[in-house]
């Protein structure tokens, strides 16, 4: 679960992707929330709700998370664990599974099992479907790379499975 917003100084930036348009918005933290490639700058920016109305738009402050994730929509071998997230405002279990998850090699799946293992709580399956289901900062949290024990794809919020199926496609030819 998430909890409030603080405001603090936050900035954002929107730019376009290879795989459409990407907003984050950050502070001095790290990133409090990323977008998913949106086919505009509008529905990316929809998509960084509600932190973007606290934000300036200072595209200079996320030069490094932006050539990242450019990157990475290119096809190119990058970590994107590499930019800083601010999880200060999560729950502990929530913390802990985001992390477990950027731990995932690219390329490479676990399942929401080993995610709950991973956040310290083997039986909370479900509560890590419920961490990746409230992942505020896609692609740098990849929970695209969690599926169900069996393999199969499973939730992918607005952006449907289709493009949790890509990612996966992209990854496995890094």
């Amino acid at each position: 679960m998430v909890r409030s917003i603080s405001i603090e100084n936050l900035t954002y930036d929107v730019f376009d992707t290879a795989m459409g348009w990407v907003a984050i918005v950050g502070g001095d933290h790290g990133i409090v929330r990323a977008s998913l490639p949106e086919y505009s700058p509008e529905a990316a920016l929809d998509f960084v709700q509600p932190e973007i109305n606290f934000a300036v738009h200072s595209p200079e402050d996320h030069v490094d998370a932006r050539v990242l994730i450019t990157a990475y929509c290119a096809g190119e071998h990058v970590d994107l664990a590499d930019i800083q997230i601010d999880t200060r405002k999560t729950t502990p279990f929530f913390r802990k599974a985001w992390e477990a998850c950027r731990s995932i090699p690219a390329g490479e799946t676990r399942s929401y099992g080993w995610l709950a293992e991973q956040a310290g709580n083997l039986k909370a399956a479900r509560g890590a479907g419920q961490a990746m289901a409230r992942n505020k900062l896609a692609l740098l949290v990849p929970c695209h790379r969690v599926v169900n024990s069996n393999g199969d794809l499973h939730g992918f919020g607005g952006a449907g499975l289709s493009l949790k199926a890509r990612l996966l496609a992209m990854e496995a030819n890094l």
